[in-house]
């Protein structure tokens, strides 16, 4: 209550109307509103009769992340130790390192150890994201009058988990400033958006810059690494399904990989997306506050599932990937996290119930399209995303078209 008064008595009189930095209000809102819910009812659309507001689905959501980022970082620490002391390579130099070493050091049977590692790479690209996001937020906000929205709560968080953690700031800024203003802003802000504008900036990074966001190297933090990722590994020919949940299917690494190190998320991959169980307690998270669909979640499973079977009752000769069981697909690459939290989100989404089945499946079917017919493009999972946003309006027009028609047809019954 003090820190509200204070705000209330001494700091709001200077940014409203008639105060000294009125013209800066939108930059105050945006903080005031990090802080606390708006006292003000909303003056433009959607205006929403429920209990829960913007802020706090926002909220909701960063929190259901949580354990992906947590577990995010301490992999990225622990990839890097485990290749600086068992296998030799040098950490990337630079005060990031310097700082781990000082101290914990690089053992990476320590979790502390672990965990500041990978919060060394993983804090700047945090803080980089929501500085670009925040600039680019206040200022298209101060430009057209009006209130910053919580939007880029949401999107920054999302953005920091599915890059590398060998991404250079700047190109996090980059994409991050591409992702929000032609993803998002240019189309009028939160709402109004049809793409995911953390997919966009960084599928713009992936073409950009391909060195930096994909190939074996960007996924471990030391210096001068190569080894194959699990998908990779997949695509060679590398992976035996038939060793069961932890029998030996490969070696990525130097390090023995089972199935179930996938679904743990001992693997290397972007921050986020390593571990299928944890994002798993997200999506519990999401479909407990009934924030994410269940049934853009089930229709993308069971899309992928089916396609899986198809290439695997077909089978191939010389492309390895037509073997892949569905199981392997959910846990290898971004699919888990794209289908909790990137096809879910409720404004690039289908919006009628038949639509979201439908987008669902379409998604489900596009990734594993990708992933074995284009053996250049072993992942998938974000192009598939973009391609499904894009569909999205018109399977809602169509459904929305065929209940139109149903209902014309009772009418004249």
């Amino acid at each position: 209550m003090g820190l509200r008064r204070f705000i209330d008595e001494r700091i709001a009189p200077h940014f409203e109307k008639g105060g000294r930095f009125e013209r800066y209000y939108v930059f105050y809102e945006m903080f005031d509103t990090m802080l606390y819910s708006p006292a003000r009812t909303a003056r433009a659309s959607p205006h929403v009769r429920d209990g829960i507001d913007l802020k706090r689905v926002m909220m909701t959501v960063w929190m259901a992340a949580l354990p992906a980022l947590l577990f995010g970082m301490y992999n990225t620490g622990y990839q890097a130790n485990l290749q600086i002391t068992d296998f030799g390579y040098d950490p990337i130099p630079g005060w990031r390192t310097d700082a781990v070493m000082t101290l914990t050091g690089f053992d990476h049977a320590s979790f502390a150890a672990n965990l500041l590692h990978g919060a060394a790479f993983y804090v700047p690209i945090f803080m980089v994201t929501y500085l670009a996001g925040f600039i680019w937020e206040g200022l298209f906000a101060w430009i057209r009058g009006h209130e910053i929205n919580e939007g880029f709560f949401v999107t920054g968080i999302l953005f920091t988990l599915i890059v590398p953690p060998t991404i250079p700031l700047w190109q996090v800024f980059l994409g991050v400033s591409f992702g929000v203003v032609i993803g998002k802003e240019v189309f009028g802000g939160t709402g109004k958006n049809f793409l995911n504008p953390a997919l966009v900036g960084r599928a713009f990074l992936f073409f950009a810059y391909p060195a930096d966001m994909s190939g074996d190297r960007v996924w471990t933090a030391v210096d001068g690494f190569s080894g194959a990722t699990p998908l990779a590994m997949g695509a060679a020919g590398e992976l035996n399904y038939d060793a069961g949940l932890t029998g030996v299917a490969g070696t990525s690494a130097g390090v023995d990989l089972t199935w179930m190190h996938t679904a743990l998320g001992g693997i290397q991959g972007s921050i986020g997306e390593t571990s299928t169980l944890v994002i798993a307690l997200g999506a519990l998270v999401l479909l407990a506050t009934r924030i994410a669909s269940w049934r853009i979640m089930l229709s993308m499973l069971l899309g992928m599932i089916f396609m899986a079977l198809v290439f695997n009752t077909i089978g191939s000769d010389t492309n390895p990937m037509f073997a892949m069981p569905w199981y392997w697909h959910l846990t290898l690459g971004g699919f888990a996290f794209g289908l909790v939290f990137m096809a879910t989100d409720p404004v690039s989404a289908s919006m009628t119930n038949a639509g979201k089945w439908i987008f669902g499946i379409l998604i489900g079917v596009m990734v594993v399209l990708i992933r074995v017919v284009n053996p250049a493009f072993p992942e998938g999972v974000m192009l598939a995303i973009l391609f499904g946003n894009l569909c999205a309006p018109l399977i809602d027009y169509f459904v929305v078209q065929a209940n139109i028609r149903r209902r014309m047809r009772r009418r004249r019954a």
